[in-house]
């Protein structure tokens, strides 16, 4: 859901409950993230929000996890932020991080919002976390897509 070809996706998110789960590194690239979420929240009529801090992006998959499958909650969004440095921990906590809330989400049915941004440095981060003059507000499409899949998911 980023860029050229982005679908428009409005979603009447009213009576679902939404656990949204953010890593703590890169603030000000977190603070964008969550903001682009809670307008999300705010404009799809979602009032039932849990929200959790957890340390880094490598931490997101166990607290979705938990989460999801409390039975609490109809969809899960997961925010944070990877910027690769000179080893190879960017790949392996980026591999960590897509693979485990891939799990996440197909084990549990519950549908988890991706918005886990994997950068080369700390501007493409600023580019996408929705802050004034971002290009992309990948906290707001990760609540759209979660919100989406949930209700396409919802019993009839």
């Amino acid at each position: 859901m980023s860029g050229s070809g982005a679908p428009q996706v409005e979603v009447d998110g009213s009576g679902l409950r939404v656990a949204v789960v953010s890593a703590s590194w890169h603030t000000d690239v977190m603070d964008g993230l969550r903001a682009g979420a809670d307008r999300a929240l705010q404009e799809a009529g979602v009032r039932r929000v849990e929200r959790v801090a957890v340390p880094g992006s490598f931490e997101l998959p166990v607290a979705c996890a938990r989460l999801a499958g409390s039975g609490v909650y109809d969809a899960v969004v997961a925010l944070g932020v990877v910027i690769r440095g000179g080893t190879p921990h960017f790949d392996y906590v980026c591999q960590a991080a897509t693979q485990g809330l891939t799990q996440v989400s197909v084990s549990t049915g519950i549908p988890v919002g991706f918005g886990v941004l994997t950068c080369d440095n700390e501007e493409q981060a600023l580019d996408r976390a929705g802050l004034p003059g971002s290009s992309e507000d990948k906290g707001h499409e990760a609540v759209t897509a979660a919100l989406a899949t949930a209700l396409v998911l919802r019993p009839h």
